[in-house]
């Protein structure tokens, strides 16, 4: 496709594994299956968190909206990815992919920005049980979780808004499922240099500030639980946030091996990304998701009791 005289960009080509048609239907049945898990096990956490009385609390509220962010942020670009493997069009409109750009990018920031709240709140729980009810209020943790919501929404719409002035001329084949933004802008005609200065800052604030939240407030709770004299006693303490630290480990660690793992020299010297690179990326976007509701319900039993209850007046009521 020839665009280097063109100023203005209809559409995109996302490349995918376009160039490995004998992986593009197993990995169909593959990420549907895994689609489903997303929707089912995390819709199961939304509705046990809202028909429990017992978890109507701070962390169950926060694990709420992690589910329903995460239903958010698969569905943005599976559903589109699922279809490109089936057709031989693979091609999304300009403002398609502005709109997946924005929501993608919107869930990515929210989900780091509640990661660290939900580390506060194990924080005060952990530290300073007698205060947890008047520190952690309906005031306080409703607030927060909105506050999360809302710095993603207005990094995403910054960042969005300048991607989508920048003159595009070059190339229109994106080498991924989706609508990268920093993909996007690589393919611009215009010095983007003020954009990646803003992508930088945002990084700083609204990625690595959460995670230092995270480390801080862990650093404190370890040092709290190793207080503990009594085996049972850590035991308990450690139970109470396990599955948010595992569930951190998985969605930063994935983040830090994409963007720090040593690329080949044909890689760097290009903006390609290998298969490995690809997949990679499909297990951040897919994987994390699916993983956090099954995190939560094997470690945690409230959420056991929770989804045997809710099973129960199911039967019941048939």
């Amino acid at each position: 496709m020839e665009w280097e005289n063109q100023t203005i960009l209809v559409e995109f080509f996302l490349k995918g594994l376009s160039g490995y048609p004998s992986l593009e239907l197993l990995f169909f049945v593959l990420i549907l299956i895994m689609y489903m898990v997303i929707l089912l096990g995390n819709g199961t956490l939304i509705l046990i968190s809202i028909l429990d009385s017992h978890l109507h609390t701070p962390m169950y509220f926060f694990l709420g909206n992690l589910s329903f962010l995460d239903i958010c942020y698969t569905t943005t670009s599976i559903p589109s990815t699922l279809v490109s493997f089936l057709s031989e069009r693979k091609t999304i409109s300009f403002s398609g992919c502005t709109v997946q750009m924005f929501l993608g990018l919107a869930m990515g920031t929210t989900e780091c920005v509640l990661l660290g709240m939900m580390a506060f709140d194990r924080y005060v729980a952990i530290c300073n049980p007698l205060r947890y009810p008047a520190i952690m209020s309906k005031n306080s943790y409703v607030p927060m979780a909105a506050g999360s919501w809302f710095a993603g929404v207005i990094n995403s719409a910054v960042q969005t808004t300048f991607v989508v002035q920048l003159t595009f001329c070059r190339n229109n084949v994106i080498n991924h499922f989706s609508c990268e933004i920093l993909a996007v802008m690589k393919m611009a005609c215009d010095d983007i240099s003020d954009n990646e200065f803003i992508m930088l800052v945002a990084t700083t604030l609204f990625t690595l500030m959460p995670l230092l939240l995270i480390v801080i407030s862990y650093s404190l709770i370890i040092s709290s639980i190793l207080k503990i004299h009594t085996s049972g006693g850590r035991n308990k303490a450690f139970s109470t946030c396990s599955a948010h630290l595992t569930v951190v480990i998985i969605f930063y660690g994935t983040i830090l091996f994409m963007y720090m793992k040593p690329r080949s020299k044909e890689t760097l010297n290009s903006d390609d990304l290998d298969v490995t690179d690809k997949l990679v990326s499909m297990f951040y976007g897919v994987m994390t998701p699916m993983m956090n509701p099954l995190i939560y319900s094997l470690r945690n039993k409230d959420v056991k009791e929770a989804v045997k209850h809710l099973l129960k007046r199911k039967v019941f009521n048939k």
